[in-house]
């Protein structure tokens, strides 16, 4: 059968170095030498064309990537140039910038790990309304305000690998980077001093306590408190902060539903992979050096 690539014209830049009208271009039944030689050419091209767009044409010519794979393909490619023209990037916390859950620490510190642990993954799945989750989970916690403090006491952030080089990168570049979270702001503002992110580019929940420092509630005006809130924030920094270009970055579903506003969705899973996002994602990585390498 017809190779898929002959369904669309072949990069510019390939065309030019092959000639548009010589005999590589030559639409053909077999994969013969001419066959070959259009790969050739297209591999050639990558210098002038890009090559992550001439890889999908050349792997189009010899079968070994249907249309689907040839669009993730695209998506990718128009993540990446999103990453490298951001105004700003927002990152997810959680099992994103550090290898823990925030929730499921402080649920660890009280006593009562597993059962928010399997509230948490319910919630990262998008399969709950994140209110929802969150209240479940505070009710079974009960958490106190001292309780709370000694918790962070003795529980530093323990950040992805490569994480602080890639906030680094950003800030070199001159990026604004929020962090965006359904966690606690009293547990990111730690994290957000050692990568010396903005106090005021958080974006998290507030435990509320009572007199006593007993558990009362949370800020259910939070962006984040709720389900929606991501893009809400996306939206939110948007039309407040003029920015044209703004990029998502997370592990769960909440985070993919920042995309729209948001230009691009990157899924990380360095830590859980969530089939779901690994998906939905327009480009999925499992280590930030991949992001490195776009930035360098």
């Amino acid at each position: 059968p017809r190779p898929a690539f002959f369904g669309a014209p072949p990069p510019p830049a390939a065309r030019a170095m092959a000639g548009a009208d010589g005999p590589h271009w030559r639409r053909t039944r077999t994969r013969s030498r001419t066959l070959r030689w259009t790969a050739l050419a297209a591999a050639a091209a990558g210098l002038l064309a890009g090559a992550d767009q001439v890889r999908v044409h050349v792997a189009l010519v010899f079968g070994k990537m249907g249309r689907g794979q040839a669009v993730k393909s695209e998506s990718v490619v128009k993540a990446q140039e999103a990453l490298q023209n951001a105004d700003a990037v927002c990152f997810d916390v959680d099992s994103t910038v550090v290898q823990t859950e925030g929730i499921d620490l402080l649920a660890r510190c009280f006593g009562v790990y597993d059962a928010v642990a399997n509230l948490t993954k319910t919630a990262m799945e998008g399969n709950v309304k994140f209110q929802d989750a969150m209240a479940q989970r505070l009710d079974i916690m009960q958490p106190t305000r001292e309780g709370v403090s000694e918790c962070l006491a003795k529980e530093k952030p323990q950040f992805t690998r490569d994480m602080k080089k890639v906030m680094a990168r950003l800030q070199e570049r001159q990026v604004a980077i929020y962090l965006v979270s359904g966690g606690f702001t009293m547990m990111i503002e730690p994290i957000a001093e050692i990568l010396k992110i903005p106090r005021e580019n958080i974006f998290a929940n507030t435990i509320l306590f009572d007199d006593d420092g007993n558990y009362k509630d949370f800020d259910r005006t939070a962006y984040t408190s709720k389900s929606g809130g991501k893009p809400a924030v996306v939206k939110h920094l948007k039309k407040t902060k003029g920015y044209k270009t703004v990029v998502m970055i997370g592990d769960g579903a909440t985070d993919m539903d920042a995309r729209p506003p948001a230009d691009a969705f990157i899924g990380y899973g360095g830590v859980q992979v969530r089939d779901k996002v690994k998906e939905g994602a327009d480009w999925f990585i499992t280590r930030w050096g991949e992001v490195l390498e776009v930035l360098a």
